[in-house]
């Protein structure tokens, strides 16, 4: 199917969000942009077939979250210390094992329509990874890929102390996409104690903060974000104020 292509983004940032309402907001977004693409087939204006993009910043309370493939056991802790941990927990339908959110995390949500700009899921993984490993460098940081692995490591040549800094997992339909990565800045990381994270249980997971050996804004990386994804995905992004 033609249509023309939008490359603008709207952008919204959330705040600290609950995990569930922010889910519940992406999916309601997620169906809007499937909806316009099935309607665009009645539309006999090429110029009239678009679809909407949108980026969402925020971060989360105390949450675990576990992909549609991953295994429950990989939570190491019963519901009595998710309870006094103040973490909540939750089955989700993208891709991947599990993974923690919380407080000093940057949480990106990229719902877009990659006909727009990348009809590839693995190239589309591989640009947020590229977007975070710009990020890095700037702080002095040498981020990269390990082979077999998404998300973005730290020591991903030598692997002698191979280190998570961004995990990503992301769903996808009619090349549609919903969650996204989150990026480590000034997460309590004693909260990955508590699962194998991402299913992975011989590398450790490390922060910006924890890197660096200082407190980072967590404003300055955000924009740091959004500018590199703008650039390795050619967005445009235009402020809007989030509907929820």
């Amino acid at each position: 199917m033609n249509f023309k292509k939008n490359h603008s983004v709207y952008f919204q940032h959330l705040g600290l969000i609950d995990y569930k309402k922010a889910w519940d907001y992406q999916e309601q977004l997620f169906s809007g942009i499937i909806d316009q693409k099935l309607k665009n087939r009645d539309l006999e204006s090429e110029d009239q077939k678009m679809t909407d993009n949108y980026l969402l910043f925020c971060q989360h309370n105390h949450v675990y979250t576990l992909g549609k493939t991953g295994d429950r056991a990989n939570l190491l802790i019963d519901n009595g210390t998710l309870h006094e941990k103040k973490a909540a927990f939750y089955h989700i339908n993208r891709g991947g094992d599990i993974t923690y959110h919380g407080p000093g995390q940057l949480v990106g949500y990229p719902i877009i329509d990659l006909d727009n700009f990348v009809s590839d899921i693995h190239k589309y993984l591989r640009l947020i990874e590229e977007s975070i490993i710009l990020t890095l460098k700037d702080y002095g940081l040498d981020g990269g890929r390990i082979e077999g692995l998404t998300g973005v490591w730290l020591d991903y040549k030598e692997k002698k102390n191979p280190r998570k800094i961004c995990a990503i997992g992301v769903r996808t339909s009619r090349w549609v996409t919903m969650h996204g990565f989150a990026l480590n800045v000034g997460t309590n990381l004693e909260y990955f104690d508590y699962i194998v994270p991402c299913g992975i249980d011989d590398k450790a997971v490390t922060s910006l903060r924890k890197e660096v050996g200082e407190l980072i804004e967590m404003g300055e990386v955000e924009k740091k974000v959004k500018f590199y994804l703008g650039e390795v995905f050619d967005m445009g992004f235009v402020d809007q104020v989030p509907g929820i």
